[in-house]
């Protein structure tokens, strides 16, 4: 029987997306190619990988075998492609790069633009994501996280502090704080961080509204929707926002700058790494709210 590493990594892309339109989309195959596919496996192994509920497909005894023999080849095939990669020198070739959405709008593009410049042979995929990216998986090469407690099976720098103050419109007049409206991050965000902050500052009924990601938070507040907590280095440099609070250590967070040991001596991750760390470092007092 001859089954090759896209078969398994099929059966655990339906594993993973609970079935088959999400897997095809992952993919980047259709619906009934997918059908097709499954039925072919299932049919040369002659036993059933999936049972087809209303709620979703889920394995069979046979199906999580081969949906965690897929996971092993899956961790291998990451392993030796690091170590490869790692093995480079040369400042050349295509580097992943992942980083907030709010940070690449504002901060990143012009040291991305200068890093370009700097080291032409070296290809730049930037990949925006309020997630973190699995490294590990070679999602991403570098990761580029706000963050107070960094994976420990990664390697990296501190950049900088983050501070994040409370902000309202430039030409508005606030009195107590708790009696304006509210723009909030969501739970979601930050593992609650922000929960507690907003909880003892605003009754729940001044709060306005609620996003589910930092990206929005500035324009927000800059449209008056209410007031809220933003990173000093976005709120400070736009003119149409106020700061109505010093920085508030309990919602602050570290700028880190993340890669897998594996890549770390890569000449194309210790470039770009050497690069940032040099770039943001006069923009220290900015990020930190000073």
């Amino acid at each position: 029987m001859s089954l090759d590493w896209d078969e398994f990594r099929f059966v655990k892309a339906v594993a993973d997306r609970g079935g088959l339109t999400a897997a095809a989309a992952q993919l980047g195959i259709n619906h009934s190619t997918a059908f097709r596919r499954l039925g072919s496996i299932e049919a040369r192994l002659d036993v059933r990988l999936f049972e087809r509920l209303r709620t979703g497909y889920v394995p069979t005894p046979a199906g999580l075998a081969m949906i965690e023999a897929a996971a092993r080849i899956e961790t291998d095939v990451a392993s030796f492609s690091r170590t490869v990669a790692g093995q480079d020198q040369t400042p050349s070739g295509e580097l992943r790069v992942t980083a907030p959405v709010n940070l690449a709008s504002t901060l990143l593009m012009p040291i991305l633009a200068s890093f370009c410049d700097r080291y032409p042979q070296i290809r730049l995929d930037l990949i925006l994501a309020e997630e973190a990216l699995n490294l590990s998986r070679r999602d991403a090469d570098v990761a580029i996280r706000a963050s107070r407690n960094p994976s420990e099976t990664l390697v990296g720098r501190r950049l900088t502090g983050i501070a994040w103050a409370v902000y309202g419109q430039a030409g508005q007049t606030y009195g107590d704080l708790a009696d304006a409206y509210w723009v909030v991050p969501g739970s979601a965000v930050a593992a609650s961080l922000f929960t507690p902050f907003v909880a003892a500052r605003a009754p729940v009924e001044r709060v306005r509204l609620r996003i589910n990601t930092v990206t929005g938070l500035t324009a927000a507040v800059a449209a008056g929707i209410g007031i809220g907590p933003l990173p000093c280095f976005e709120g400070d440099a736009d003119p149409t926002l106020r700061r109505l609070s010093g920085p508030h250590p309990e919602i602050g967070a570290d700028l880190w700058m993340l890669t897998h040991p594996d890549l770390r001596h890569a000449g194309r991750v210790r470039a770009f790494m050497d690069h940032l760390a040099e770039a943001i470092l006069p923009l220290r007092p900015r990020f930190e709210g000073r």
